[in-house]
C-alpha cells in the first residue's frame, strides 16, 4: 500500500527546503548564474537559472502557493548550489548543459537525445563523400543533418550515382595503381586509378556541393539534359545511356528528400502536442529548399506542465550540443525566446530567428509536423497502455506482489569459448531503454564456455557496481528475466542472494523439448509455469528473451570482427604504428609482409636490421 500525506503536510515539509534557501541567501552574489538543489544524499533535484540569482532564489521562500511539484522539490531540498556566470546567455548553456549531464528529477527533460547524421565531404585534393555522426573535428564540408542514418546512406548512394564521388580510402587513390570496384559499377569518376583529372574531379564535386546546399536540381537536370542530348547526337549511345540514368538518379533523390512549399532554406520546424499528460514533439529538418526528414522526442516532464514551458526547455536543451539552422519555425510562444535567439546568434556566429508560425505556407508545414506529433503520441499513448496492462499480466501469473516497472534480460553469446560475452538489455513501460543496454566481456579465465559461470560473473559484476554505487552504475530492477533452466535459475539465484537481493524477482525462460517457440517453461520460486501459445503475455517474455539474445549475438559478431581485422603485425613487439604503416605501404598486405625475404623486409624505409630479422622470424620460426 502506498501512503500518500495530505496536502497540508505536503506544503508544510516544503518549509526545509526554504529554510535551506534563506541560509544561503545572504552569500549569493547579484549575478546571473545557475543553481541546483541537491537532496539528503547529493543527488541534484533541479537545475534552473537566473538573471539575478538572489531575486530567483528569494522567490522560493516568498511566494506562498507554489504548485505541488515545486512543494515536492522543496521539502526534498537539503542543500542548494551556484554557479555566477558573466551573462544570462552563459547561463543558459549551462543550465541545458547540466540537465543533460544529470538529468534531474524535477526538471522538464528531452529523453532519446542523439546526434544526427550528416553528409561529409573531405577536404582533399581528391574529396571523399561518406556519413558522419558526432563532432565536426574533421575538415571538409558538412550537408544535414538528417533525420535518420537510412536516409544519409540512400543519398549518398544515389550522389554518387549522379556526380561519381569516390567512397574509397585515401591510401587507393595515393596509390593510384587499382581502380576500385564503384568504377565499374558507374559509381565512381575513378580518381583510385588515375582516370580523373583533379580539374575534372572539382567539377563534380561543385556540382553536388551546389544541389546539396542551394537544392539547384533544375540547373543541374538541364545541363545533364543537354549532355545526353549532345552525346546522342554524336552517337555516343552508352553517355547518353549514362546521364539518362543519371537524371532518373536526380527525380529519385528530389522525391525522396520532398521539396518544400514553404521555400524553407535552412530551418527546423518543431512542433509539440500534449495528451494525457504526455507530449510529444516533432523535429522537422529543411535544407536546401528540401525535407531532410523528421524525428519524434518524448520529453519527460510533470503531468502538469504546459505545452509553452516544455518546448521552451526542449528548444535549449535540444541545440546544446548541434548546429543551429539560420530559423527555428514553433508551433506555440516560448517565455525565454529572445533570450534563446541571442544566446544561439552568439554561439554559432549568425543571425537565428524564432518564428511562431501564423499563416501562409509557414502554417501549412507546422500543422504537417503537429499532425505527426499528435500521431505519434497516439502510437505511444496506445503501447505504454498495452505494455502496462502486460506488465501487470507478469506480475498476476507468477504472483508477484511488488510492481513491475523495470526488467533487466541477461543472455551470454561465444563460439567454442572464443571472444565470449555478456549482455543486458532493459525494458520498461514504454519499451525498451537502449541506454540502460550493457555488455560484459567475460574476463574470468576458463570459464569462456560454462554458461552458468559466465551468467554469475556478469551478474556480479553488474550488482557489485550497484550496491556500492560507483560511476554510472544503474539502478536496480524491478524483475530479471534471464534465458536457461532450473540450473541457471540457481546458480543467478545464489548471485543475488550474495548481495542481500533476496526479494528481488527473477524468471528463468527455458525452450522446450524441441526448441520450438511457443513451448517455453518459466521458473519462479521454485515452481514450473506454462503459457497458452496465443498468450499476449508470453509474447512479451518471448520478445524479452530475443532482443537479449540479439544484443547478446551482434555484440560477439563485434568482438569478434574486430579481432579478425588486428594485423598479425600488431602481435610483433616492437613494430608500432609507423612501421606497421611502411610495411603495409611497401608489401599490401600483412600476408604478403610473411611471405617476404628477410632481405625484402630490410630494405623497407625505417625498418633496421634488427627489426627485420624479429619479423622474419615470427612468421619462420
Amino acid at each position: 500500500m502506498v501512503f500518500k500525506l495530505p496536502k497540508k503536510e505536503v506544503m508544510k515539509s516544503s518549509d526545509l527546503g526554504k529554510e535551506v534557501i534563506k541560509k544561503e541567501l545572504p552569500l549569493i552574489p547579484k549575478l546571473p548564474g545557475v543553481y541546483r538543489m541537491l537532496n539528503y544524499k547529493g543527488d541534484i533535484l533541479y537545475v534552473g537559472k537566473a538573471k539575478n540569482l538572489p531575486n530567483r532564489l528569494k522567490s522560493y521562500v516568498s511566494e506562498k502557493n507554489h504548485i505541488i511539484r515545486t512543494e515536492r522539490m522543496l521539502s526534498q531540498t537539503f542543500k542548494i548550489e551556484v554557479t555566477s556566470t558573466v551573462n544570462e546567455s552563459e547561463a543558459l548553456l549551462l543550465e541545458a548543459n547540466l540537465i543533460k549531464k544529470y538529468k534531474p528529477k524535477f526538471n522538464i527533460l528531452l529523453k532519446d537525445d542523439k546526434s544526427f547524421p550528416y553528409i561529409f565531404l573531405s577536404d582533399h585534393e581528391f574529396p571523399r563523400i561518406e556519413k558522419h555522426r558526432g563532432k565536426k573535428s574533421k575538415s571538409g564540408r558538412y550537408y544535414g543533418p538528417f533525420a535518420s542514418a537510412m536516409a544519409v546512406n540512400s543519398a549518398i548512394k544515389t550522389l554518387q550515382k549522379i556526380f561519381l564521388l569516390r567512397s574509397c580510402t585515401d591510401q587507393q587513390v595515393a596509390s593510384a595503381d587499382k581502380t576500385c570496384f564503384n568504377y565499374y559499377l558507374k559509381r565512381c569518376a575513378g580518381p583510385c586509378g588515375g582516370k580523373i583529372s583533379k580539374v575534372e574531379y572539382a567539377k563534380l564535386v561543385e556540382a553536388a556541393d551546389e544541389f546539396l546546399s542551394s537544392g539547384k536540381y533544375r540547373k543541374i537536370q538541364k545541363n545533364f539534359s543537354i549532355q545526353m542530348e549532345n552525346a546522342s547526337n554524336e552517337l555516343d549511345f552508352e553517355k547518353a545511356a549514362i546521364l539518362r540514368d543519371k537524371i532518373k538518379s536526380l527525380n529519385i533523390i528530389q522525391s525522396s528528400l520532398k521539396i518544400n512549399e514553404a521555400n524553407l532554406i535552412e530551418a527546423d520546424v518543431i512542433a509539440g502536442y500534449k495528451e494525457s499528460g504526455k507530449t510529444c514533439i516533432q523535429v522537422f529538418f529543411y535544407r536546401s529548399k528540401q525535407n531532410w526528414g523528421n524525428q519524434a522526442f518524448f520529453p519527460k516532464h510533470d503531468p502538469d506542465e504546459n505545452l509553452q514551458e516544455i518546448l521552451n526547455s526542449f528548444v535549449s536543451q535540444f541545440y546544446e550540443n548541434k548546429s543551429v539552422p539560420k530559423l527555428i519555425i514553433l508551433n506555440e510562444v516560448i517565455k525565454e525566446k529572445n533570450l534563446i535567439e541571442k544566446t544561439l546568434s552568439e554561439r554559432e556566429n549568425k543571425k537565428i530567428a524564432i518564428s511562431i508560425a501564423r499563416k501562409g505556407s509557414k502554417l501549412k508545414v507546422i500543422n504537417q509536423a503537429i499532425k505527426n506529433a499528435k500521431d505519434s503520441l497516439t502510437r505511444k499513448l496506445y503501447e505504454s497502455q498495452n505494455n502496462r496492462e502486460l506488465l501487470d499480466k507478469i506480475n498476476t501469473k507468477f504472483n508477484i506482489t511488488s510492481e513491475i516497472n523495470l526488467i533487466e534480460v541477461y543472455d551470454n553469446s561465444h563460439i567454442s569459448g572464443t571472444n565470449s560475452v555478456g549482455a543486458l538489455i532493459t525494458y520498461g513501460e514504454e519499451g525498451f531503454i537502449k541506454k540502460r543496454y550493457r555488455k560484459f566481456d567475460i574476463k574470468t579465465k576458463g570459464i569462456e564456455q560454462d554458461d552458468f559461470a559466465m551468467m554469475k560473473e556478469v551478474l556480479t559484476r553488474r550488482f557489485k557496481r550497484a550496491m556500492l554505487e560507483k560511476g554510472n552504475y544503474l539502478t536496480l530492477p524491478d524483475l530479471i528475466l534471464i534465458d536457461g533452466g532450473k540450473g541457471q535459475y540457481s546458480s543467478a539465484k545464489e548471485v543475488l542472494n550474495e548481495f542481500g537481493l533476496h526479494d528481488l524477482p527473477m524468471i528463468a525462460i527455458a525452450k522446450g523439448k524441441f526448441r520450438n517457440s511457443g513451448n517455453e517453461t518459466f521458473f519462479y520460486e521454485g515452481k514450473s509455469f506454462k503459457f497458452e501459445k496465443n498468450d499476449p503475455t508470453l509474447f512479451l517474455m518471448q520478445r524479452l528473451r530475443d532482443e537479449a539474445h540479439r544484443f547478446a549475438i551482434t555484440t560477439h559478431r563485434a568482438k569478434r570482427t574486430k579481432g579478425i581485422k588486428k594485423s598479425l603485425l600488431d602481435q610483433i613487439d616492437g613494430i608500432g604504428l609507423m612501421r606497421k604503416r611502411a610495411l603495409l605501404n611497401h608489401f599490401g598486405s600483412a600476408r604478403a609482409v610473411e611471405s617476404a625475404s628477410f632481405d625484402e623486409i630490410k630494405s623497407v624505409e625505417g625498418v633496421e636490421e634488427k627489426i627485420a630479422k624479429k619479423i622474419y622470424n615470427f612468421f619462420h620460426e
